[in-house]
């Protein structure tokens, strides 16, 4: 696809989500697009049903699928299969993420934060169905710095059940963060605090 048909969607295929994630949905994504979703496992999104914005608020929709072999329910934990609350956290900030690179934001993705979370259910290996809703109550492009921020509050619910809710979640979309020649050693091989400048 266009990356001028990629800003212009208002909902994506799971073959597209995948696409996204391994840096081949687009055939003309500016060069500075380096946005990609993780991909599987952590991966932690299979669709979006629905992505909209008018001016600095939006709605995004998004769906996963629970296998009863997913990864997390060999693990965590033996005998009690429950798949860690941290990754519907980390799904929404995805999900931020998506919608960052959609809103035109150009560079790496990084999670930024999150104002409150609570867990009021959990999901289980024989669950169906992982929905997120989440409502961008803020979005801006710092086109100046290379930048876009996302803020949202969001509710996951498993099976139509509301288990989680997140206020105020944040992802940036900084520009020159990319290490696309991992594992060599380069200028972006270290992590630590970043700029303040």
């Amino acid at each position: 696809m266009k990356y001028s048909e990629f800003r212009e969607r208002d909902h994506f295929t799971e073959e597209e989500v995948l696409a996204l994630g391994h840096g081949t949905l687009m055939e003309d994504a500016p060069e500075a697009f380096v946005t990609k979703l993780p991909v599987p496992p952590m991966l932690m999104l299979d669709r979006i049903t629905h992505i909209s914005r008018k001016g600095n608020r939006g709605r995004v929709s998004a769906e996963r699928n629970v296998r009863l072999d997913d990864w997390f329910f060999q693990c965590h934990f033996l005998r009690d299969p429950v798949q860690p609350g941290c990754l519907g956290v980390d799904a929404i900030w995805q999900i931020l993420g998506l919608y960052c690179a959609w809103g035109g934001g150009l560079g790496a993705g990084r999670a930024l934060g999150v104002g409150e979370v609570e867990f009021a259910g959990q999901i289980r290996p024989h669950n169906k169905l992982v929905r997120y809703e989440v409502k961008i109550v803020r979005f801006v492009e710092l086109k100046a710095a290379g930048s876009c921020l996302a803020v949202g509050d969001a509710t996951v619910l498993v099976d139509d059940q509301e288990i989680y809710t997140l206020k105020r979640a944040k992802v940036g979309i900084f520009e020159g963060l990319d290490y696309p020649d991992y594992p060599n050693r380069s200028a972006n091989a270290l992590g630590g605090r970043l700029s303040e400048e």
